[in-house]
């Protein structure tokens, strides 16, 4: 996979190396919490397994996943994939960005780059996302990069022994076109 350069960031294959980043990132509970699939609390060593095991599914088709890295600093603030239906021609957008960088408009500078890696170099059909409608960032940056919403699952996940209602995203390449025409 090659790399993404946007206004600030670059968007990376990720690596072992970036193992204790991801495990430093993502033990925040706050961060955890924003997500279905980020354990509280973070194992030790989890954030190396974890890599190791989505190189793999890289190398399956399975997923796209990328580090998103400060051009300046060289600081990993998080990671954004694509989990890609290869029958569907369809990419799930998934992202997480590190406490320290919410807010500073990071999340949507690295989805907007996914999303056109997705249409145009992926060659996929659709790209969805899901929020927990109680986490407006995530969803907000959804809305922000053109995928409309679709609708609002009631009570669809339990996390943490409590359940959540999921908005669900999505855009479509014929439409991602038109829009980018319009521009």
């Amino acid at each position: 996979m090659r790399v993404i350069e946007t206004e600030r960031l670059l968007l990376r294959p990720v690596t072992v190396e970036d193992g204790d980043r991801v495990e430093e990132l993502a033990s925040d509970y706050d961060v955890s919490k924003t997500t279905l699939n980020i354990p509280y609390p973070y194992p030790e060593g989890g954030g190396k397994e974890f890599i190791e095991s989505v190189i793999e599914s890289e190398k399956n088709g399975k997923i796209a996943i990328l580090a998103i890295v400060d051009k300046e600093t060289q600081h990993l603030l998080g990671l954004i994939n694509l989990n890609i239906a290869i029958p569907h021609k369809r990419g799930e957008l998934g992202y997480f960005i590190g406490k320290p960088y919410w807010g500073m408009g990071y999340g949507t500078e690295a989805a907007r780059a996914i999303v056109a890696y997705g249409f145009k170099d992926l060659a996929l059909n659709k790209i969805y996302a899901a929020a927990f409608t109680t986490n407006p960032g995530s969803w907000r940056i959804m809305e922000k990069i053109g995928l409309k919403h679709e609708g609002t699952h009631k009570q669809h996940v339990s996390r943490f022994g409590e359940f959540f209602d999921l908005a669900y995203y999505g855009l479509v390449k014929e439409d991602y076109l038109k829009e980018a025409n319009q521009d």
